[in-house]
């Protein structure tokens, strides 16, 4: 079917490697090719060398796709798989996201030796997040709660944790589960009082838009519900602005030709929020998507973020 190997860029975290894997097992089975047919090429980004700050304070999501890009306008990738909430909405140009594999569990799970739910915590307990978004609704639903940042890989810090650096974390339930982790989870938090971030538990896959053949093999796996969703809510975060200095969430739902969408935005502190539920037709996801953001842009009024 091909002549080379097909180059599969990745982050080289095992989170990262398990997607590439998933993404690769998808394609053999869909083509009938053997593992082979493919070469998964390890790209280091900015994200994963910078540990001891905050990704807000030194440029954004864009720190984990920066050097992945640029392997796939040098042509030395042919396609790259990345966790969907890591990505900015703006994409360079001659790249876009072209398929998108069937969303896992969205929600976040709370782990913790110290307590079975996040509200059940003790007063003054320290919960390690590395997201703002996390961060900010930890604060809104239980001000007396420490939080503090919390870098690394999964397994990072479920080590911390065990070593009693902090008494809680909170990850993303659709990692676990990739990982074999989910054995860890202490509970899950409803989406309905702690939505997600925009895209979260959907691995996306970039390529370039002028390479017809890897397009013509992503179409196999392409899941066109998860596309419809990611699309709703990446307008939401657009219209927002959004990056990794604005706690955003957002969830985008299907039930038959109807899409619903429910995003929020609040202060860094938890002191201040906005919802927002948008209700319309599945084929007008993008406009849903960029009504619900410029509503809540409105809302938050031009200090909110910097706030």
């Amino acid at each position: 079917m091909q002549s080379k190997p097909l180059r599969i860029g990745t982050r080289g975290s095992a989170l990262a490697l398990a997607q590439a894997h998933e993404t690769r097992a998808r394609l053999m089975a869909a083509h009938g090719l053997a593992e082979d047919a493919f070469e998964i090429v390890v790209i280091k980004t900015s994200g994963d060398r910078i540990l001891d700050r905050p990704l807000s304070e030194v440029g954004g999501k864009g720190l984990f796709t920066k050097e992945i890009e640029e392997a796939l306008l040098d042509d030395r990738i042919d396609l790259a798989v990345h966790s969907s909430k890591d990505m900015p909405t703006l994409l360079p140009d001659g790249l876009a996201l072209t398929a998108f594999l069937p969303r896992e569990d969205v929600r976040d799970a709370f782990v913790s030796p110290k307590a079975k739910m996040l509200m059940d915590l003790p007063q003054g307990a320290v919960v390690g997040s590395s997201s703002l978004r996390r961060q900010a609704m930890i604060k809104r639903l239980r001000p007396d709660i420490e939080v503090v940042m919390y870098r690394g890989n999964v397994q990072t810090r479920l080590q911390k944790l065990e070593d009693g650096a902090v008494d809680a974390t909170l990850l993303a339930y659709a990692g676990l589960r990739r990982l074999g982790l989910a054995d860890v989870v202490t509970s899950l938090l409803d989406t309905d009082a702690f939505l997600p971030a925009v895209g979260q538990g959907a691995i996306c896959i970039e390529s370039r838009v002028e390479d017809a053949a890897t397009l013509g093999l992503l179409a196999a796996i392409h899941d066109r519900e998860t596309e419809i969703r990611l699309t709703a809510e990446r307008a939401f975060l657009a219209e927002l602005d959004g990056s990794c200095r604005t706690p955003i969430g957002g969830l985008a739902r299907i039930d038959g030709d109807r899409l619903s969408l429910a995003g929020i935005i609040l202060r860094p502190d938890g002191s201040e929020a906005h919802e927002i539920a948008r209700e319309g037709a599945v084929a007008d996801a993008e406009a849903i998507g960029r009504e619900a953001g410029r509503t809540l842009k409105a809302a938050g009024g031009p200090g909110f973020f910097a706030a």
